[in-house]
């Protein structure tokens, strides 16, 4: 009677696992295709630092998913492992230390890129600006983890 239900349970978490979520970001502007081939259609341009869930890759090029849900094709050169994510409301605050009273360090607008720093505490990301200053955001405010 608890073997199946044991088994599901490990069948569930090795699922989860093997399907887990893998992000990376433009190394360079990039140009974005319908097909794994630089004949196929250009379909848009990513600047230097936009982040891309990775979904497949093959030996030059990879499958991505940008933060609107749109899948294309990418040269795997034009990809780097640095983490980067995409402020996706209309103002995110970063604060000094993972707590909503926290002094605010600064405030990014929606579509600017932050830089992955470090996992906080629940529900919260450390991030660095380009400019240099760091802190942290709140997850929901922020796409690409």
């Amino acid at each position: 009677m608890f073997r199946p239900a044991a088994l599901s349970l490990a069948l569930m978490l090795f699922v989860s696992t093997a399907w887990a979520l893998d992000y990376r970001s433009t190394s360079e502007v990039a140009v974005l295709w319908d097909g794994p081939s630089a004949k196929a259609r250009k379909l848009y341009v990513a600047t230097k630092g936009t982040p891309v869930e990775l979904v497949s890759a093959q030996e030059n090029w990879s499958k991505v998913r940008d933060d609107k849900g749109n899948m294309a094709w990418i040269e795997n050169k034009s990809l780097s492992s640095t983490r980067t994510l995409l402020v996706r409301s209309e103002r995110a605050q970063v604060r000094a230390r993972a707590e909503e009273k926290a002094p605010l360090v600064f405030e990014a607008d929606k579509d600017v890129i932050l830089e992955w720093q470090e996992p906080g505490p629940a529900g919260w990301v450390k991030v660095k600006h380009r400019d240099g200053q760091s802190g942290y955001v709140r997850i929901g405010q922020v796409w690409g983890l």
